[in-house]
């Protein structure tokens, strides 16, 4: 890693903008869900705000990816804070999910990416190119870093 590049190949890796929060109104206590735009993607997010604040105009970084191991190497279900490496040093908010819905937006000609993190839901809204990657039923960690 000294050259700087990333050992692990992330699914998805984007910098967004929050548009708008709770844009059809609020519905839990300790739980917004961001609007949030790139120049290729839109994102609604659920956001555990009560332990993660977001606010409108903050810009961020999310990555999706199947494995928090540095080296790429598959993850194995199990978390522990061992002393080692991973991913989630390098980011502010990390939850663990499912892949659970795989749409296409033909009017827009976009591919709409649907995971629960828990509960907390994720629609991501991207070009098919971008998509590629995603499969149905696919574990993911979703990594976000404000800027």
């Amino acid at each position: 890693m000294a050259d700087g590049k990333k050992m692990a190949e992330h699914l998805f890796e984007e910098t967004f903008q929050v548009s708008e929060i709770d844009p059809d109104g609020k519905k839990f206590d300790k739980v917004n869900r961001i609007e949030a735009k790139s120049e290729g993607a839109y994102m609604l997010l659920d956001v555990a705000t009560a332990v993660y604040p977001m606010k409108v105009g903050e810009k961020f970084t999310m990555v999706l990816t199947p494995t928090l191991n540095l080296d790429g190497s598959q993850d194995t279900g199990y978390y522990t804070q061992a002393a080692r490496k991973t991913l989630a040093d390098n980011y502010d908010y990390v939850m663990h999910g499912k892949l659970y819905k795989i749409s296409e937006d033909g009017q827009h000609s976009k591919v709409e990416i649907y995971a629960s993190f828990g509960g907390l839901l994720m629609m991501l809204k991207v070009d098919p190119t971008s998509a590629s990657s995603f499969e149905l039923d696919q574990r993911l960690f979703l990594l976000i870093r404000k800027l």
